[in-house]
């Protein structure tokens, strides 16, 4: 019987015989994989129903040539028989790699309730957290503040500690770096402003009119407040992330050891050339805004150049040239300590300089809203 077993070596072949009365033993021949003709389990199962003394079954495979999930399968049937009718199992005759991967199979399943379930925090929670966190945050803001004008006052008694070519280098990257992407979007914003001006003044023959609505939109808010957001997303945002990356990589920790104020290092020269460069980058801007309306005004309009120019010189005066420059110094000076104030207070981890360079973009955008709707309200109390 052996030598028929081994002829038929490549495919599987099952032997089941009673070394006892009470035990069964299971033999394996050939290879027992999923492609061929594999024994049904009927046959072994229907022997340990049908036997009732039977009590303990074991397997024997010295003869197997190869498996898969055939045999587990074939193996789980039957042990899954046993364990209902409280049969004694023995895999020691088994492979190591099929009693390896029974035990994985046959593990206890995570108990329901284990794992904690996550649940959507109910709306109002979640403003009365961010409620507390901001309140908890309020005292850091200030300190920075503070500590931000008091390294101003050892600037102009001529005692803060910062070096100044890194304030020229700022001064290059915030201004002359800042201008094409500047020039791109306020000179858009002017087309699309006049444009949209345009459609409306010219039912009425008041085409000329559209220099005046481009000019003092452009020169008092929007030339400032789309620069303030240009800065926010390209500079602010570079704030945070240098100063963020020296946070995980402890140099800031490093300049506290060795005495040397951080604010003073490296807050005081960003927001310093911000400063300096916001109302210039808002002149330019305003600049760039009246030239898109007036290619509007000239080429689609129709209007005479000196005309459409005089127009414009005659709505924009000082008061609003100056508002203008006021917004964009205003702006600078919240974009510095929004990207500043979110570096510092960075995590120690790759994904808190994200996170900095994110809420820095998010915090100067509204600071820029807030600030022109005060500035807006004081402006009309003033009646300026």
């Amino acid at each position: 019987m052996e030598n028929a077993r081994f002829e038929n070596a490549g495919r599987g072949e099952l032997d089941l015989s009673q070394p006892t009365h009470d035990a069964l033993l299971i033999s394996f021949y050939g290879i027992w994989e999923m492609g061929n003709d594999l024994p049904s389990a009927e046959e072994a199962l229907n022997k340990i129903e049908t036997a009732s003394a039977i009590r303990r079954v074991s397997f024997e495979a010295q003869n197997l040539s190869g498996w898969d999930t055939g045999l587990l399968t074939f193996l789980i049937k039957v042990i899954d028989t046993c364990t209902q009718k409280t049969i004694l199992i023995d895999m020691t005759g088994l492979p190591q790699g099929v009693q390896r991967l029974l035990a994985l199979a046959s593990a206890v399943p995570e108990r329901a309730g284990a794992r904690k379930e996550t649940t959507q925090e109910p709306f109002l929670s979640r403003i009365g957290t961010a409620t507390i966190e901001f309140g908890r945050s309020l005292p850091e803001l200030l300190a920075f503040i503070g500590e931000a004008f008091m390294a101003f006052l050892k600037l102009f008694t001529g005692k803060a500690r910062f070096q100044r070519h890194d304030l020229w280098l700022i001064i290059q990257q915030t201004g002359v770096q800042a201008l094409p992407i500047v020039s791109l979007i306020c000179l858009l914003v002017g087309l699309i402003l006049a444009f949209v001006g345009a459609v409306q003044l010219r039912m009425f023959g008041a085409q000329i009119y559209v220099a005046d609505l481009v000019g003092i939109g452009m020169v008092r808010v929007l030339g400032a407040v789309m620069t303030g957001v240009i800065m926010a997303g390209r500079t602010g945002a570079a704030f945070a992330a240098e100063l963020g990356t020296m946070q995980v990589n402890e140099e800031i920790d490093a300049l506290r050891t060795l005495g040397i104020p951080p604010m003073e290092f490296l807050v005081l020269p960003r927001m310093l050339a911000l400063m300096l460069m916001m109302p210039l980058l808002c002149l330019y801007a305003d600049l760039m805004g009246l030239l898109g309306g007036l290619i509007v005004g000239v080429g689609m309009l129709n209007l005479n150049l000196m005309e459409y120019i005089n127009e414009t010189r005659s709505i924009v005066d000082l008061t609003n040239l100056c508002i203008g420059i006021f917004h964009g110094g205003v702006f600078g000076v919240l974009v510095a300590l929004s990207g500043c104030l979110r570096g510092m207070q960075c995590g120690r981890s790759a994904s808190a300089v994200g996170q900095a360079t994110t809420s820095a973009v998010v915090t100067s955008i509204v600071c820029i809203v807030v600030a022109t709707a005060v500035i807006t309200l004081i402006c009309d109390v003033l009646k300026i």
